[in-house]
């Protein structure tokens, strides 16, 4: 079975007109039960449940603290090559951007754990372009391999792979994988991903399954909001993750529900999303499954994540350059998108204070069972 037959189950189903009929009865008849179905998603993501995002923050963050207390995970990602054979519409990474192309060696790529390395991180991210021509399997296990003397917790978010080559990276230290779908509409899909491997929908679609086969320990999901509408994606990435978990129980899975940010040339089909659009997706998320995480990266300002993170966040990205190198070269002309400029780690940990809450590094260790067993 794929997720993709989930997917199917709704082809006919007319959400907007299901929506235009949810009362404030069935909004807080969902959010007086403990655990949500389908339907109870639904009716949290309606319009008429924006009139009751203050109880649904006051439940969200009542399970959140329950379950995560006030800590949370800093990580940052590291961007090690930005050639791309896909032209996506909405992104500065695609085919015909134009921008400059770079791929580290493994001589840089040390330097940039190393610079990394010392600002307290134990999380990383590592990323690509989508190339796998450029960006071969062995290029991204040996970066993987390399990044594994400075940090116990290594996530690759790069183009989709087989099942044999995401065993690859999990051999060689990954325990992560992001695959975020951009959008669950197929026909959307199509008209922004016009060509390159990334076309493929259902191939996309179902990497995040191929990771969990290959022994990916966490999957971090997504879609793009402001491509279609975000409530029906919103919908589908919540399905997704409960897909996953009841076929691999032993995943870590988290949520994330990222804003598009337009780029020089960006197309001019982007939808609005709000402030409390965001956070009404967030926390439906929250609510339906209190044991995800739920990560915010720096699409969003500092001030904004301020104000979100009680309803549920457990990961945040902080020290962010989105440039290839950008944490140990002095180069500003390779990034996908501008992140925001009010990351940095100690800005980050001092909001985080403010509120009461409090940063870690480091929320798990590899172990390394062959060397115990040799012992």
């Amino acid at each position: 079975m794929s997720f993709y037959e989930v997917i199917e189950q709704y082809k006919d189903f007319d959400f907007d007109k299901y929506w235009e009929n949810v009362t404030d009865y069935d909004v807080l008849r969902s959010l007086e039960k403990d655990k949500l179905d389908h339907k109870d998603v639904l009716n949290l993501l309606s319009p008429t449940a924006e009139k009751h995002l203050e109880a649904m923050a006051q439940k969200a963050h009542r399970i959140s603290i329950q379950n995560f207390g006030r800590a949370l995970t800093l990580y940052t990602p590291m961007y090690i090559a930005n050639y791309c054979e896909n032209h996506c519409v909405y992104c500065g990474y695609n085919c015909h951007s134009g921008i400059k192309r770079k791929k580290l060696n493994m001589e840089e790529i040390d330097k940039e754990c190393q610079a990394i390395a010392e600002q307290g991180f134990k999380h990383i991210l590592i990323l690509t372009g989508e190339s796998e021509k450029m960006s071969s399997i062995e290029y991204i296990g040996e970066a993987v391999n390399l990044a594994t003397k400075y940090f116990p917790s290594i996530g690759i978010e790069v183009y989709p792979m087989s099942v044999e080559g995401y065993k690859h990276l999990v051999e060689n230290g990954a325990e992560g994988l992001t695959v975020y779908q951009e959008t669950y509409n197929e026909e959307m899909y199509k008209k922004v991903h016009i060509k390159g491997p990334k076309a493929n929908y259902k191939w996309r679609l179902d990497a995040p399954e191929r990771g969990a086969k290959a022994g990916m320990r966490t999957l971090t999901l997504g879609a793009l909001l402001g491509l279609y509408k975000w409530r029906t994606d919103a919908f589908f990435t919540i399905l997704h993750g409960e897909y996953l978990k009841d076929h691999y129980p032993y995943i870590e899975l988290s949520y994330s529900a990222p804003r598009i940010r337009p780029f020089k040339g960006c197309f001019e089909g982007i939808m609005e999303v709000t402030d409390t659009n965001m956070v009404q997706a967030m926390l439906v998320m929250r609510l339906f499954d209190p044991h995800a995480g739920l990560n915010v990266s720096t699409r969003e300002n500092l001030e904004t994540r301020k104000h979100i993170i009680p309803f549920g966040v457990t990961k945040l990205s902080a020290g962010v350059s989105t440039d290839v190198g950008g944490h140990s070269q002095n180069e500003h002309d390779t990034a996908q998108f501008e992140p925001n400029h009010d990351c940095e780690v100690p800005e980050v940990t001092a909001m985080l204070k403010e509120i009461g809450y409090q940063h870690v590094f480091k929320d798990w260790e590899r172990f390394d069972y062959t060397a115990r067993s040799q012992k």
